[in-house]
């Protein structure tokens, strides 16, 4: 079976849909129509460019072209991660702990899935180690953020019974430990519920495609246990250095809560 190539023809017939969801938006009064349009433009134009940089990337296999797509790659998610937090560090350390926290949960998985499973060749061929980076670094960026979202905002509201703990000899381990588990329990699960939902309730996007581009189901439903057991590991990673790494900021040698650390205008809040 050959890969299904659409057409002009079918991408109209993809705008027709936005199309068609923006004015039942402006019909029912549900003031979506502008941000269904405008992210409907980023979206084509952004997988156009996206498409034509690695369309230039492959056609030269230049490990050094690689290295720097990934490093833009490495760079946007770590600004992403530490971007939609409700509660924050200071500045160079809540992006510095969302980025180190993400990278190494993404690096980690990779560099398996690259010598292990698919063990292409080279192992870092530019047309699987981006597409790869690319769909784990993704996962593993929204882990970090929920449990960074979740442990800081958590520390911020029980601030007082943290430090009774403390007081009462507990050590800044000890005393956060709960929160640190809470906070990495609700970052994976959205992932665990992609995981027991696959294959009865949802088809996986990754397996869709490669049965769309042709693949044997059964070989495409063996990728999609591979990328998928990447997937959760990366995200235990980056969520469990992050929540850790953000409990430690936030203490000192001597164990004692820090949270003026956190940024003045929203420790406030």
């Amino acid at each position: 079976m050959t890969p299904i190539v659409l057409t002009t023809g079918d991408m109209l017939v993809a705008a027709a849909l936005i199309a068609i969801g923006s004015a039942l938006s402006f019909l029912l009064s549900l003031g979506l129509q502008r941000v269904l349009l405008v992210s409907a433009v980023r979206m084509a134009v952004q997988l156009a460019l996206v498409g034509s940089v690695l369309l230039f990337v492959f056609g030269h296999a230049s490990v050094w072209l690689t290295i720097g797509l990934l490093a833009f790659m490495f760079t946007a998610a770590a600004r992403e991660a530490g971007s939609r937090q409700q509660v924050r560090l200071g500045l160079w350390w809540h992006f510095g702990i969302a980025g180190a926290s993400t990278v190494t949960g993404t690096v980690i998985v990779v560099l398996i899935g690259l010598l292990t499973g698919l063990q292409p060749h080279p192992w870092y061929v530019a047309r699987t180690a981006i597409p790869l980076t690319g769909l784990l670094l993704g996962n593993v960026m929204n882990a970090t953020s929920l449990s960074m979202n979740t442990l800081l905002s958590a520390i911020t509201r029980e601030r007082q019974a943290i430090e009774a703990r403390i007081i009462l000899g507990a050590t800044r381990a000890q005393a956060m430990n709960g929160l640190i588990r809470q906070a990495i329990r609700t970052a994976l699960l959205p992932t665990l519920n992609q995981m027991a939902a696959a294959g009865i309730i949802t088809m996986p996007g990754i397996m869709t495609g490669q049965i769309l581009a042709g693949m044997n189901p059964l070989a495409a439903s063996r990728y999609q246990v591979l990328l998928m057991s990447l997937i959760v590991s990366g995200n235990l990673i980056g969520a469990t250095a992050a929540a850790y790494l953000a409990a430690w900021r936030l203490t000192d040698s001597r164990g004692r809560l820090r949270l003026e650390r956190l940024l003045p205008r929203l420790q406030k809040g």
